[in-house]
């Protein structure tokens, strides 16, 4: 009894602080109690403890992102600002401004122009989800339309969300990044077209993710192929929408879906296979223009002189080694008016199309498609469709997967040997002896006043081979480090941390000569 007795008193024991008052007067009952009292006694503790919240009854809760979400640390992010910085310095150097626009939007923008019937649900609710793949496109259509804007350059980096569900795996997240180019205004046309894709071309080259392929094609010639092909006009939308999957599915299989699921027959699936197998350039237009099926469409024939104007642009700019005119790219959105284009990374092999430059109409030969990482188009009738007097603003524009970029970038990095930096910090303030701390604080703001970047240890007394340490593991290159001989001798002594050279730098010169051995950080 006295054992059953002692179990109770620690059961009791653990809910002190909580319901004390409890156990003192289940305690003072125990004296005298039979066994069976003291089991019920111990039993009505156990559950009050599992209702409490202890241990044994505890909800099990996983500390965990929201689905679709992640989040970045130090070394990620600095991945991150590094792509940031490459994508806006390339946008900016195409005279690009800056705009913003809210990641949503009102329902009666959107249902008022597109139709409650619409095929693309561009409404949301108050949740965090919104438009996919194409948000951004539609606020800039309203941006102008709403601010009577007939011309812009622009560029718009900001978070996204969509509602589908994701696939983290590929990339593909509900919170994400969307990294936009957009060229509005009339001008000639085809310029700000190939602007566009020489903006695509710089961007991958610089980030140097691999080899890759940006692939073009034009709406009108997509819609004056399938006329001459023999597709009924009500099904150039559903038709447009499988030959998109060309990508993901082999041929079959999307012939199959055409005939099978679409309704489409046998005869103009067979047709449209011949195009789409089609790669090229500037050759390859040329040829099209006097295909006798293609010269019969007026639509095909629009788009296929713009494509050769195109190439022959894309030519002075040097980019001509990695575009493609493929007749299997589709975009699957409706807004496309004119040229579209995308951007894809291949896993092996050099891109081949300085080959199909020669040889038009051939299949060109490939590398493995690891994925789309840019893409857009001409989009000359969405503005109107926002503008209450229907004024077109006619718009060229790209948007850089910048996710899946990331993710790229990431993977790079873990496979490489490269330490990534995720602080900027030139040097790091130090002390070889102790009781130094308001000197080495003094100096560290005086180079903070001068504008570099340096760093101090938060202790009074740190040990030198600590501070070259941490140095060492965060990629900072240089240590100023100070001590009684040299605050008597008025200077620093400079260490350059890879090579561990030292040098006495005075007083008044440490800043610039910090400046200068730091240039390229």
């Amino acid at each position: 009894m006295i054992n059953l007795g002692m179990a109770s008193l620690r059961l009791c024991a653990g809910l002190v602080g909580r319901r004390s008052g409890f156990c003192a007067r289940s305690l003072r009952t125990i004296t005298g109690m039979t066994v069976s009292q003291i089991d019920e006694e111990v039993a009505k503790l156990l559950e009050l403890k599992t209702q409490l919240g202890g241990d044994e009854g505890r909800h099990q809760f996983t500390l965990k992102t929201a689905k679709g979400t992640r989040d970045y640390n130090p070394k990620q992010m600095a991945i991150r600002e590094k792509v940031f910085n490459t994508i806006i310095s390339c946008f900016k150097r195409h005279g690009a401004e800056n705009i913003d626009t809210p990641v949503f939007e009102l329902k009666e923008t959107l249902t008022g122009k597109y139709g409650e019937d619409s095929k693309y649900d561009l409404t949301v609710s108050f949740k965090p989800t919104v438009l996919d793949p194409t948000p951004s496109q539609v606020p800039f259509a309203r941006y102008l339309a709403m601010n009577k804007v007939t011309n812009i350059k622009r560029y718009h980096i900001a978070k996204v969300y969509r509602r589908d569900n994701p696939a983290m795996t590929r990339g593909r997240y509900r919170e994400f990044y969307q990294c936009d180019f957009d060229i509005a205004g009339q001008y000639d046309p085809m310029i700000p077209d190939a602007e566009c894709l020489k903006i695509v071309h710089e961007i991958l080259s610089e980030l140097e993710l691999g080899d890759f392929r940006i692939k073009v094609n034009d709406r009108r010639i997509l819609d004056g192929m399938f006329a001459v092909c023999g597709v009924p006009d009500d099904k150039f939308r559903t038709i447009c929408s499988t030959v998109d999957k060309l990508d993901k599915m082999s041929w079959e299989d999307v012939r199959s879906e055409m005939v099978k699921e679409k309704g489409l027959s046998e005869e103009a699936a067979d047709q449209i296979g011949q195009y789409v197998s089609l790669q090229g350039g500037m050759d390859l237009a040329e040829r099209l223009l006097q295909d006798a099926k293609m010269s019969q469409s007026k639509q095909a024939c629009a788009g296929l002189t713009d494509m050769k104007q195109l190439f022959s642009y894309l030519q002075l700019f040097q980019v001509t080694d990695k575009v493609v005119f493929d007749l299997s790219l589709a975009r699957g959105l409706d807004y496309y008016t004119g040229v579209i284009y995308e951007a894809i990374l291949t896993q092996t092999g050099p891109v081949p199309v300085a080959a199909t430059q020669n040889g038009a109409g051939e299949k060109a030969e490939e590398g493995v498609s690891v994925g789309s990482v840019a893409g857009g188009g001409r989009y000359d009738g969405l503005v109107g469709m926002f503008d209450p007097k229907g004024r077109k603003v006619p718009c060229v524009g790209v948007s850089i997967g910048i996710e899946r970029v990331f993710s790229i970038m990431e993977q790079k990095a873990e496979a490489s040997a490269e330490k990534v930096r995720t602080t900027e910090t030139q040097v790091m303030v130090a002390s070889a002896q102790k009781n130094l701390l308001e000197e080495r604080l003094r100096l560290t703001a005086e180079l903070w006043n001068a504008g570099i970047k340096a760093e101090v240890m938060y202790k009074k007394n740190p040990k030198l081979l600590s501070q070259l340490q941490h140095c060492e593991d965060s990629g900072i290159p240089l240590v100023a480090i100070i001590g009684e001989q040299e605050l008597k001798d008025g200077v620093v002594k400079l260490r350059t941390v890879h090579s561990r050279e030292e040098i006495d730098v005075s007083r008044a010169e440490l800043v610039e000569e910090i400046k200068r051995r730091t240039s390229d950080v």
